[in-house]
């Protein structure tokens, strides 16, 4: 049987988190506003208005092109783009299509077993939204708020070649523009959308066959889905001496099917010209400068330097650079530890990280600061607290505010290393405890941890852990 892989390129379009729409002072983000509440003539099309340029829009658009590897065009110029849809109130779109604001780029993509995967981007340039349309009572129901609100298009070259890549691609994408701070990338409320043009060949050609085109996907694991389903189907297709047909394809989350839509469009079918209502966008080198000065160090390079600088596992540089502040958290805290680093690695991920999630923040709004931290698994590796009143210090730093010395001192959480101290509990729990006694000395050795238990709590979790098993085998076996 003839062995075929998926040829895959992804059409992207990326809300800008910009305060205000991209040609209007129309709030941007109106995913909680009620239909047609958050509109102007400007947005709503209405004849005789003047579109003005966002500059924000701008100056987001520069940094996701510098961290895409894009070339950024001294100038740029806006176009329309005619088609007519019941949400595009002016029957044209504001887009860049002939000179946009960035050529070329790539991302290199990180795969299972340290392949890497190079996807090209073929496109990338500013617009302006349309509205939604939805069915309600009976009727097509139009929502304009959405109209105006600022976009980047980004398109990939068809380097992907299986549904996994797809959903990676993405994964890296929504978290590099978070860190960018361009986009919420939240792809529930469509601030990140993705259509996937698939199509298959034999292994080994080089030659491209027709597409479909996959839309209305909200989710990484639904376009993983789409995207596989479809896949499977050209392959049938194919196998059974059919015609595959460039047909635009709509998800359907509650079936998880696919089904057409309509024949795809062409580049004459929008009869693209020069927006006559904009000015040319002019990126001088002192604006340019100016929008890059602070610019970071981006996700997938500070992954590797924290892989070969500190030694951590790839599944640790993963999970600590998946986010912006969480990675300036963990450096901040290994500068103020300077001990074990994949000791520190194992707090963040296990209980820092449980922390953020229980309250829904992120680690530059914790109270317990990255030296708080340090300060807390210090304390536990002098042996001043134990490794259960240290998790529990970490959620009284984040209550309180106070240092963990302070509340150490203050509560009297401090270890109980008294040998004597641990004896006298012990054996009073060793003597109410017959029947456990009877079984641990039959074999159960497995009631150690029971035993331990006890005396923790008769401590109230202070006695030293180690101690406790040492002094209580003592006993147990004499």
């Amino acid at each position: 049987m003839p062995e075929y892989e998926a040829v895959i390129g992804l059409e992207t379009h990326i809300q800008l988190n910009t305060t205000t729409k991209i040609f209007c002072g129309c709030k941007a983000d109106s995913w909680c506003d009620p239909p047609n509440t958050n509109i102007c003539p400007v947005c709503s099309g209405l004849p005789g208005v003047l579109p003005v340029l966002n500059e924000a829009v701008v100056e987001k658009a520069v940094l996701l092109a510098k961290a895409m590897n894009a070339e950024l065009q001294t100038d740029s110029y806006f176009d329309r783009k005619n088609y007519f849809y019941p949400d595009l109130p002016k029957g044209y779109q504001i887009t860049q299509n002939d000179q946009p604001i960035a050529v070329g780029g790539y991302m290199d993509l990180p795969l299972e077993g340290g392949e890497t995967r190079r996807v090209r981007i073929t496109k990338l340039h500013m617009e302006e939204d349309a509205g939604k349309t939805k069915h309600d009572y009976g009727r097509r129901m139009v929502d304009f708020n959405r109209c105006g609100v600022p976009l980047i298009e980004m398109v990939t070259a068809p380097d992907l070649r299986s549904a996994d890549e797809v959903a990676a691609y993405i994964i890296r994408l929504r978290q590099l523009l978070r860190w960018l701070d361009v986009s919420e990338a939240d792809m529930e409320k469509g601030h990140l959308r993705a259509d996937a043009n698939v199509s298959i060949r034999l292994k080994g050609s080089h030659e491209l066959n027709e597409k479909t085109e996959i839309k209305n996907v909200n989710s990484i694991e639904s376009l993983r889905s789409a995207v596989e389903k479809e896949i499977q189907r050209q392959i049938s297709e194919v196998e059974a001496g059919n015609v595959i047909e460039a047909w635009t394809l709509d998800w359907d989350e509650d079936s998880q099917s696919l089904s057409k839509m309509r024949s795809k469009e062409t580049m004459a079918d929008y009869r693209y010209f020069k927006e006559p209502d904009l000015l040319v966008v002019h990126l001088d080198d002192d604006w340019k400068a100016k929008i890059l000065k602070d610019f970071p160090e981006l996700p997938l390079a500070r992954r590797e330097r924290f892989i070969e600088e500190y030694g951590l596992p790839e599944y640790d540089a993963d999970i600590l650079t998946s986010e912006r502040s969480l990675s300036e958290y963990f450096e901040a805290a290994q500068q103020a530890y300077g001990g074990d680093v994949k000791r520190l690695s194992n707090w963040l991920m296990n209980d820092v990280m449980r922390l953020l999630n229980e309250q829904g923040l992120e680690a530059g709004d914790l109270r317990l600061t990255p030296q708080y931290l340090a300060e807390i698994i210090s304390l536990v590796d002098a042996n001043t607290i134990n490794t259960p009143t240290g998790k529990a210090l970490l959620e009284k730093v984040q209550q309180s505010g106070k240092s963990p010395a302070e509340i150490v001192e203050s509560e009297g959480l401090a270890q109980v290393s008294d040998t004597a101290l641990i004896r006298q509990i012990a054996e009073k729990i060793v003597a109410d405890n017959p029947e456990n006694v009877e079984k641990y000395r039959g074999g159960k050795e497995s009631l150690i941890g029971w035993f331990v238990g006890q005396v923790m709590r008769e401590s109230r979790g202070k006695a030293d852990p180690n101690l406790a098993r040492e002094v209580l085998e003592e006993l147990l076996k004499s």
